[in-house]
């Protein structure tokens, strides 16, 4: 285990059992779905679908027909 996973876990260790059950799903929902990303990127489907995506967003734009997202936005 890392120093600062350590570090994060006596902090937590440190709330309400309620608050330290909280943060425990959480993580393991957080877990979960990266688990779950990392599968769907694996699958060679996944690169056509991003490539067909990316075009289409591009042809957004260059018809005009997306916006600027201010950065306070995010």
């Amino acid at each position: 285990m890392t120093k600062l996973l350590q570090l994060a876990f006596e902090k937590a260790s440190e709330l309400s059992e309620t608050e330290q059950d909280k943060f425990a799903r959480f993580l393991l929902a957080e877990l979960e779905s990266e688990r779950q990303w990392v599968e769907l990127f694996s699958r060679s489907e996944s690169e056509d679908l991003l490539e067909r995506l990316a075009d289409e967003a591009l042809l957004e734009h260059h018809a005009g027909r997306t916006r600027p997202l201010p950065l306070e936005d995010l």
